[in-house]
């Protein structure tokens, strides 16, 4: 097996085992919180020991760097679709998957590879139209998602606290002018819509904000959305607005996220209920509604060797349901990785990876200071 193909195989597999965090965080389990929640509780870090991210070092995609993930894309895509004229700030999901401790270690090489390699098949979608900077940050382990105790708050306050002051860095390298693109995944996501509610919201920020892609997390339009700072994106052709989605296939059972959503309490006081989720489409970039496979500009199929992975045009077409984003038509056989539930997950961005580039694009078009 070339080493390609192997460092491709990791790539999934290690997909799937993220995902799972996600899935294992709505519903919880005895059994697999033994095995996946870190020992011990958690210890602070010495002070001023996290990134400094005035160093390139603690970047995985940054503009002046010559080895940048964020920048691959797959065969027969053009390098451009437009100006890079706006700037993305992307923020990786799970990928430290060990019990020892309760936050990655940013000098951690196994997690650091995974976190490049969601870069580079996630926020290479933005690369058209904007340069991109993604942050390493001690993120929450896997095992943090498993319990809602003291030392899952602080290990993910950790985490949110790197991604603070990454953003912080961000928006002083930037010049003043340039659009900005926010987007995550799962963790990335969640750390995502704190950094709305207090960074964004009722802020002069709030007018440079092409989109923001809060992507394989729930949201509320009622109990979360409010107090974020901009609405949800309606039509395909609204910019400074939230797009989010959660990908399933039928039969679809999504009872291991709406059972703890349900009830739950947003920031603002207000209960979370079944049915108030965003679900946009994301291919046709509409609050709810149904698109037809043919409307889908292009599904990320995985190769042995990512940088041959092709976009497959045509086969997947997508509907709201609930708040949820249930995919119908041809669906590709994209790997062995869909969760319990037909959860797609592990997908969320490559089912619609051409699309979701157009829908930037045509955001930022639509986007005036």
């Amino acid at each position: 097996m070339c080493a390609r193909r192997f460092l491709m195989l990791i790539f999934w597999l290690t997909l799937i085992v993220v995902a799972a965090g996600f899935a294992i965080f709505q519903f919880g389990g005895q059994i697999l919180q033994k095995q996946m929640v870190p020992q011990g509780h958690y210890a602070p870090p010495p002070p001023d020991s996290g990134p400094d991210y005035a160093k390139a070092a603690s970047w995985i995609a940054r503009p002046d760097m010559a080895d940048d993930p964020s920048r691959w894309l797959p065969m027969g895509v053009a390098d451009t679709v437009g100006e890079r004229r706006a700037v993305v700030f992307y923020i990786h999901p799970t990928t430290y998957l060990e019990r020892d401790r309760w936050n990655a270690l940013i000098s951690d090489g196994p997690s650091q590879s995974r976190a490049d390699l969601f870069v580079r098949s996630q926020a290479s979608v933005f690369n058209g139209v904007a340069e991109i900077w993604a942050p390493r940050y001690r993120q929450a382990a896997f095992g943090a998602f498993l319990l809602n105790n003291p030392d899952a708050t602080k290990a993910l306050n950790l985490a949110y606290g790197d991604i603070l002051r990454a953003f912080d860095q961000f928006l002083a390298t930037v010049p003043a002018d340039r659009p900005i693109i926010l987007a995550g995944h799962s963790q990335g996501a969640l750390h995502l819509t704190r950094l709305l509610r207090e960074r964004v919201a009722g802020t002069p920020l709030a007018k440079r904000i092409v989109a923001v892609y809060v992507v394989g997390w729930p949201i509320s339009a009622k109990a979360d959305v409010p107090a974020m700072g901009l609405p949800a994106c309606r039509t395909a052709e609204e910019a400074s607005c939230i797009l989010s989605w959660q990908s399933f296939a039928e039969p679809a059972n999504r009872s291991m996220i709406t059972d703890v959503y349900d009830g739950s309490t947003g920031p603002n006081g207000v209960k979370r209920l079944r049915g108030d989720m965003v679900c946009t489409n994301p291919i046709s970039g509409m609050l709810g509604g149904a698109a037809p496979p043919s409307a889908n500009l292009g599904t990320l199929v995985p190769t042995p060797d990512l940088t041959n992975a092709t976009l497959s045009p045509g086969l997947v077409g997508a509907h709201c349901d609930a708040g949820f984003l249930t995919i119908d038509g041809g669906i590709p056989p994209l790997g062995p990785y869909v969760l319990p539930g037909n959860n797609y997950h592990v997908y969320d961005y490559a089912l619609f990876w051409g699309s979701i580039r157009t829908d930037a694009a045509r955001r930022l078009a639509a986007w005036h200071p």
